[in-house]
C-alpha cells in the first residue's frame, strides 16, 4: 500500500506524520442510537435559523436605506461589502459556534461534498440538508415577522437571476462561487494541513467566512448569491413569487456541481486518492 511520505531537511524521506480519519460507513445504524446525532441535527437547524435571519434582514435593511423613492439616500445602509460581510461575518461566527457539535455545515452544498468524500454517512447527510431547510424557513419566517412591509416591498432577500445576465452565466457563478467556497472547507479542515502547519495557528472558520465574504462581492450583482441552497430555498418559500421560483433550480443545481467538483478536487488529485487507490491495487493484485 502506498504512504505519504515528506522530504525532510537532509533529504530524507520520513513516514507518514498525520493520520487520516477512515471513510464514513455509506450507512451507520449506530447513529440514530446516539443523542449526538440528534443534538448534531438541532445545531444544524438552530445555525441555519440564525444565518438566514441576520443576513436576510442586512439585505432587507439596507434596501430600505437606499431607496431614494422612500425617503432613503442611495449612499445609505451598509451597502454590498456590508452585505457580503454580513454573509460571511456569519459563517464565522455560527461554524465557529456548531463545528464541534455537528461539524458546523449551515449549507446543504457543504454537506454534500462531505457525504462525497466519506465524511459523513448517507443518513446524516439527507437529515442535516431537512435540517438545514427547516432553519432557513424558519429564519426568513421570522424576518417577515418582525418585518412584513419592508419584506415584501423589497424581495424578501429571495435569490433569483438578476437582468441582463443568461442562464449559463448565473448557474456558472454558482457552481464556480460554490467550488471556492467547498474546496475551502476541505482544506481549512484536511488534517494533512493541521499536521504539517500545526506551528501555525489557523482558525479554521475563518478562511471559510472570508470564502463566502469573497464570493458574495463577486456574484451578488448576478444572482443575489446563492452557493447555500437552504439559503436560497428558505427565502424562496416564504416569499413565494414567481421569479425566485422560476430560477430556483439554478440553486441547487449550481451548488451541487460546484461541491461535487471541489470534492473530485480535493480528495483525488490534491490528495492524491486516485493515485493512493491505484497504488494499493497494484500491491494486492488478484490471482
Amino acid at each position: 500500500m502506498t504512504k505519504d511520505v515528506e522530504i525532510t531537511e537532509r533529504g530524507s524521506f520520513s513516514g507518514k506524520d498525520y493520520h487520516d480519519p477512515p471513510p464514513t460507513p455509506f450507512i451507520d445504524v449506530e447513529e440514530f442510537t446516539k443523542w449526538s446525532f440528534y443534538r448534531a441535527l438541532i445545531a444544524e437547524f438552530i445555525a441555519t435559523l440564525l444565518f438566514l435571519y441576520i443576513t436576510v434582514l442586512t439585505v432587507i435593511g439596507y434596501k430600505s436605506q437606499s431607496d431614494v423613492k422612500a425617503h432613503g439616500d442611495i449612499c445609505g445602509g451598509v451597502g454590498i461589502l456590508g452585505i457580503a460581510w454580513a454573509f460571511g461575518g456569519m459563517i464565522f461566527v455560527l461554524v465557529y459556534c456548531t463545528a464541534g457539535i455537528s461539524g458546523g455545515h449551515i449549507n446543504p452544498a457543504v454537506t454534500f461534498g462531505l457525504f462525497l468524500a466519506r465524511k459523513v454517512s448517507l443518513p446524516r447527510a439527507i437529515l442535516y440538508i431537512v435540517a438545514q431547510c427547516l432553519g432557513a424557513i424558519s429564519g426568513v419566517g421570522l424576518v417577515k415577522a418582525f418585518n412584513k412591509s419592508l419584506y415584501t416591498r423589497y424581495g424578501g432577500g429571495a435569490n433569483s437571476l438578476n437582468e441582463g445576465y443568461s442562464t449559463g452565466t448565473g448557474l456558472g457563478a454558482e457552481i464556480i462561487g460554490t467550488f471556492v467556497l467547498v474546496y475551502t472547507v476541505f482544506s481549512a479542515t484536511d488534517p494533512k494541513r493541521n499536521a504539517r502547519d500545526s506551528h501555525v495557528p489557523v482558525l479554521a472558520p475563518l478562511p471559510i467566512g472570508f470564502a463566502v465574504f469573497m464570493v458574495h462581492l463577486a456574484t451578488i450583482p448576478v444572482t443575489g448569491t446563492g452557493i447555500n441552497p437552504a439559503r436560497s430555498f428558505g427565502a424562496a418559500v416564504i416569499y413565494n413569487q414567481s421569479k425566485p421560483w422560476d430560477d430556483h433550480w439554478i440553486f441547487w443545481v449550481g451548488p451541487f456541481v460546484g461541491a461535487a467538483i471541489a470534492a473530485f478536487y480535493h480528495q483525488f488529485i490534491l490528495r492524491a486518492g486516485a493515485a493512493k487507490a491505484l497504488g494499493s491495487f497494484r500491491s494486492n493484485p488478484t490471482v
